[in-house]
């Protein structure tokens, strides 16, 4: 069995694909808005000291598991004991719901790349009304990139519970989407292994692209400034560490299940723990990495929006009071404001509603993540950036080939799994596997395409996989340590790769980690108890912003259900596994003569 299951052809192509899955879209629209809510640089110190205990050791636990193990998730745990076989099922669960919603992304990505195209960008001007007489109201009152994305994109409901119709252009860009990765899995390593130095190296050199042009752009050192510029107090927030540790722990991909299927096809001869080191310190280098290209377009984008309030201001302050052109400067304003005001109070108080109070430090204070930062403030910076076309192009295919990396990943923690059962493999060909998964979660996918399918995105985006994923770990973690035993694991290490398990990764595994996935564990459910109801951002178009509304009782439902979907595979196949051996141990009981 050992000698049929397939391998990658070379170390690299196993390193490239987890870093292809590990680096995706958290590093380029979650990493830089933790920055900016928790002190810009001194968010880096808890950063990587929770990158060395709680990271790093997880990530090379996980591989091991699936290099000593040479299984998916759910043959590896049930090989270390049966009744740890609903951990692997849950890891398997989780990452079906990752897959479901994940892979919408990449059709929006598509979408935008397609639109990438036209001249001028189609998100870059309001269109106009019915009457042709303006541009459309909705358009005004929020902006043409909000625009493009709640109604050209979307077209989204105003409530959760208006589900509306499925979008049909969305709906083939899934379909395209959900193609792509099952040609790149269709051949497992064979076909992955070659994909995922594309879908690794890519987005490199769009970032560092990005990095020259970002640098270059006016209003760039105002981002980065706020950026580094470190607020100290920030180090005292608790706040600050859980969401280090929060960001850490999804970043690396963490109890998917990926990891362990990637590893499972080594050779038992690995180097697994340099591969994790490698893996964890470029994963958390690309985060740094892609924050300072995120705020030198931040910068640019904040300057470019100050400078043109300043400009409307000091237009209407001209008009208003026939001053001369050029008379006004952003220097001389605040001046020449308190001159009027004083010289000319009746006529002020009226022009004064229409004053906007301009600052750099407010936008770019202006916190935004998620589908918020990729396509709507960067789609805002590039159409205001030279050649704003081929900028947009290389964006989008960027931010394709981290959505598809990260796809492989956990289609492969699906797939896995269902391979090595000899049940389906006797009698479903590995392609076909392939295609029913892709084609099952591509029919669940369309919800997202609905007139509300943004609204359900963010409930699976949520609650999805993450008290599921904690406690997967969590289990792991005692399962290797306590159940297995570290000093058998330990030998088992040595005895593959003909290296001491350093003393470091001990103490972590066994103490450190444990602890601090369960204070994660409390904070997140002490959390969801004080918050009460949950809300969501509803799309207003009569205002053309957000407001916040409680979700309906049918998706709190949901909500609830994705929870406890994997949450108790963990408990209920211990307990599925305990009875049937009761049952089994008396039926081989003799009769008493």
């Amino acid at each position: 069995m050992e000698k049929a299951r397939p391998l990658w052809a070379n170390s690299l192509q196993f390193v490239f694909a987890c870093i292809s899955y590990a680096v995706g879209l958290g590093n380029v629209w979650r990493f830089p808005y933790l920055c900016q809510m928790y002190g810009g640089g001194s968010f880096l110190v808890p950063y990587i000291i929770m990158l060395f205990v709680e990271g790093m050791p997880l990530l090379y636990l996980e591989l091991a598991v699936g290099q000593r193990m040479r299984q998916g998730s759910i043959g590896a745990w049930r090989t270390i004991s049966p009744y740890l076989s609903g951990v692997g099922l849950a890891s398997v669960v989780a990452s079906f719901f990752l897959a479901t919603y994940y892979n919408i992304i990449n059709a929006w990505a598509f979408w935008y790349l397609f639109h990438s195209f036209q001249d001028p960008l189609p998100w870059s001007v309001c269109p106009l009304n019915h009457n042709r007489t303006g541009y459309d109201e909705e358009c005004e009152k929020a902006s043409s990139t909000q625009y493009f994305w709640y109604r050209k994109t979307l077209n989204i409901s105003p409530s959760i519970q208006d589900s509306g119709r499925v979008q049909w252009e969305p709906a083939l860009c899934l379909v395209l989407a959900w193609l792509v990765v099952y040609l790149c899995i269709l051949r497992g390593t064979e076909s992955t292994g070659k994909v995922v130095y594309f879908t690794a190296s890519l987005p490199y050199c769009v970032l560092l692209i990005y990095l020259v042009r970002g640098l270059t752009l006016h209003g760039a050192t105002n981002g980065l400034s706020y950026m580094f510029t470190p607020k100290l107090e920030q180090l005292a927030n608790p706040k600050a560490w859980i969401n280090a540790a929060t960001q850490i722990f999804f970043s690396l991909g963490l109890g998917f299940g990926s990891l362990i299927a990637f590893a499972s096809y080594n050779q038992p001869s690995n180097n697994c723990q340099k591969h994790a080191i490698i893996v964890s310190l470029i994963n958390s280098s690309t985060s740094i990495f892609a924050s300072i290209v995120t705020f030198s377009i931040y910068g640019f984008k904040a300057t470019f929006n100050y400078e043109s309030c300043l400009d409307k201001v000091i237009l209407l302050l001209t008009n208003s009071f026939d001053l001369e052109d050029g008379f006004l400067t952003p220097s001389n304003l605040e001046q020449v404001k308190s001159y009027l005001a004083s010289a000319f109070p009746s006529k002020y108080s009226e022009v004064l509603p229409q004053i906007k109070n301009c600052s750099l430090q407010s936008e770019l204070a202006t916190a935004v993540q998620g589908t918020g930062l990729s396509f709507i403030v960067y789609t805002e910076a590039i159409k205001n950036m030279e050649v704003s076309q081929l900028w947009s192009v290389l964006y989008f295919l960027m931010l394709l080939m981290l959505g598809i990396g990260s796809m492989l990943g956990n289609t492969a923690a699906i797939l896995t799994p269902l391979t090595d059962s000899k049940v389906i493999s006797r009698h479903l060909p590995k392609e076909a596997i392939s295609g029913l998964v892709c084609l099952v979660n591509c029919v669940i996918g369309l919800v997202f395409t609905m007139e509300a399918g943004n609204y359900w995105f963010d409930i699976f985006n949520d609650y999805a996989a993450t008290l599921s994923l904690l406690l997967i770990v969590l289990v792991e973690t005692i399962a290797v340590c306590y159940v297995y035993g570290l000093r058998r694991f330990e030998s088992d290490l040595k005895a593959m790769t003909g290296r001491t398990l350093n003393w470091y990764w001990k103490v972590i595994w066994a103490g450190v980690s444990p602890l601090l996935i369960i204070s994660l564990f409390v904070f997140y459910l002490t959390d969801y108890i004080l918050t009460g109801t949950l809300k969501y951002q509803a799309w207003d178009a009569s205002q053309g912003q957000l407001v916040t509304k409680d979700y309906p009782p049918h998706a709190l439902a949901v909500i609830g259900l994705l929870v406890a979907s994997s949450t108790m595979c963990i408990p209920l196949v211990a307990l599925g596994t305990f009875i049937m051996r009761c049952f089994k141990r008396k039926g081989d009981t003799p009769p008493v003569a």
